[in-house]
Order: C-alpha cells, then sequence, then structure tokens
C-alpha cells in the first residue's frame, strides 16, 4: 500500500510542481520551443477535461472526476493485494486525476502545456497529470488484454486435451479378421475312412 500512495503522492507532485514553473516563467498563452516542429511548452488555461476538450462544462467534469476519482480510489484499496500491473496503473490515474482536481478546485482551470505537435491534427496541448493517466490507462489495457489472450489460450488447450483423452478412452471395435486362404482338400486317409463320401459321384 506505500508503494501505491508513494506513487499517487509523486504524480500530485510532479504535476504540481511543473505546472509552478511553467505559470512562473512563461507568459499565458506564449510558447518557448523545445523540439522545433515536434515539441514545446505552451502556457494555456484550460477549463475542460483532458487535452482542453469539451471546454466550458468545467461543473460536468467536476463532478463526474470526484466520483471516478473516489471510485478508484476505493477500488485501489480493496485489490492492492493484486498484481502490480493492476495497482500500479491505477495508481497512476487515480494520482492524475487527483492533480487536476486541485487545480479545477483551487483555480477553476486545469493548467497545460505540453504541446506535442508533430502532426497537423494533433491540437491538444496537455499536463503532467494527463499524461500518467493515459500512460497507465494503456498499461492496465495491455494487461487486461494479455490476460484475456492468455486465459482464451487455455481453454483452447484444455479443450484440445479433454478431446484427446476422450478420444484415447474409446474402446476401438476390431472385426475378426476373415481368413483368405483357399480350404484345403480332403485327404486320401479321410476318404478311406467314409468309402461312402468318396464313391460319391
Amino acid at each position: 500500500m506505500y508503494l501505491l500512495i508513494g506513487i499517487i503522492a509523486f504524480v500530485i507532485g510532479a504535476d504540481q510542481l511543473t505546472k509552478w514553473l511553467v505559470v512562473t516563467h512563461i507568459p499565458l498563452g506564449e510558447s518557448v520551443e523545445l523540439i522545433p516542429g515536434v515539441f514545446r511548452f505552451t502556457y494555456i488555461r484550460n477549463e475542460g477535461a483532458a487535452f482542453g476538450m469539451l471546454a466550458n462544462h468545467r461543473w460536468i467534469f467536476m463532478v463526474l472526476s470526484t466520483v471516478a476519482i473516489l471510485a478508484l480510489f476505493v477500488y485501489l484499496i480493496m485489490k492492492r493485494k493484486e498484481s502490480k500491473w493492476i495497482t500500479v496503473p491505477l495508481a497512476m490515474i487515480v494520482g492524475g486525476g487527483i492533480a487536476n482536481m486541485i487545480d479545477r478546485f483551487a483555480l477553476k482551470y486545469v493548467i497545460d502545456f505540453l504541446d506535442f505537435y508533430p502532426f497537423p491534427f494533433w491540437k491538444w496541448i496537455f499536463n503532467v497529470a494527463d499524461a500518467f493517466v493515459v500512460v497507465g490507462a494503456f498499461i492496465l489495457g495491455f494487461y487486461l488484454i494479455s490476460l484475456l489472450i492468455k486465459e482464451l489460450k487455455k481453454r483452447s488447450a484444455a479443450q484440445a486435451q479433454a478431446g484427446n483423452e476422450q478420444t484415447e478412452s474409446d474402446p476401438e471395435t476390431e472385426e475378426d479378421p476373415v481368413s483368405d486362404e483357399p480350404s484345403e482338400p480332403a485327404s486320401e486317409s479321410d476318404a478311406e475312412e467314409h468309402p461312402d463320401h468318396a464313391d460319391q459321384p
């Protein structure tokens, strides 16, 4: 449990620290190029959901986010002894959700600044909390899909083994072989012993 609390605290701390550095060093709406044509810091204020989507609906996301975070946190506590492939990604998601909720309650908006723009269709700006949420969801989804594939393979192998055992347990019906050899003619001694049959035409 300490590991999971540590992950949540790290995500919140990293997110809030990077947002503070952006606010104190980059003017609102300005950008700082890091990798020209690929990545830059662009300080914006987002009143919508992650990646700036569906803005102007702040109260909806606050309610939904609060309920989702509480549900995930309770689930995380209950399933803390499960595989780390489940609990660690969930801790990342919870930490990212809490970090953005701090912004929404304290500032009434979320600070975004990670501007990744190598493709024309990619226009969303996000933050460290969003990145942890997406990475955590990806890891969790990948693990669950791998479990599903493994379970399907196990069932297929079990069915194949059951079919082989059933085939081996069924008795094979063996037919008596029919002799193709011609019957031997009666010997002379037999004819002598039965003269009546020997004289018949």
